[in-house]
């Protein structure tokens, strides 16, 4: 496993993420001060941003089910912990903002012998009952939903 958000699993094989980029900010109020340059003070932690890029070849080894779990992901406005390969989980929850496809050399079917595709994601307050919808995707996962 590469990635997992909620449900969703990024691995090498169908699903993939070539490249991550992470933006994350702080928030600093600034204070006028006299005689001298302005303050600044912590006020907390801003946006966290996450952009995952990978590339699929859906005619040979799929991955086409995993990219419309996500739209549906973004559609519904589900909120997500994100867990990385090596086992770090951030710090919160994430929601899925914006999501590009690219399809190249397209089929017959009209789908790209290879598609790129980009997803990005965005820090989110959790609200009561997030855990529920990874419970409920993980138990799909087997049959029991």
């Amino acid at each position: 496993m590469l990635y997992m958000m909620g449900s969703l699993t990024f691995d090498t094989f169908p699903f993939n993420v070539d490249e991550v980029e992470r933006t994350a900010d702080a928030v600093l109020a600034s204070k006028p001060l006299i005689g001298t340059a302005n303050g600044k003070e912590f006020t907390g932690e801003g946006d966290d941003r996450i952009v995952l890029k990978g590339q699929l070849l859906p005619s040979k080894i799929g991955g086409l089910t995993e990219l419309e779990l996500a739209h549906s992901m973004r559609r519904n406005g589900v909120r997500f912990p994100l867990q990385r390969g090596d086992g770090f989980r951030y710090p919160s929850w994430y929601a899925i903002t914006k999501i590009s496809e690219g399809h190249k050399e397209l089929m017959r079917d009209g789908v790209g012998f290879v598609l790129t595709y980009t997803i990005e994601i965005e820090s989110v307050p959790p609200e009561e009952g997030d855990g529920q919808q990874v419970i409920q995707g993980l138990l799909s996962l087997f049959g029991a939903f």
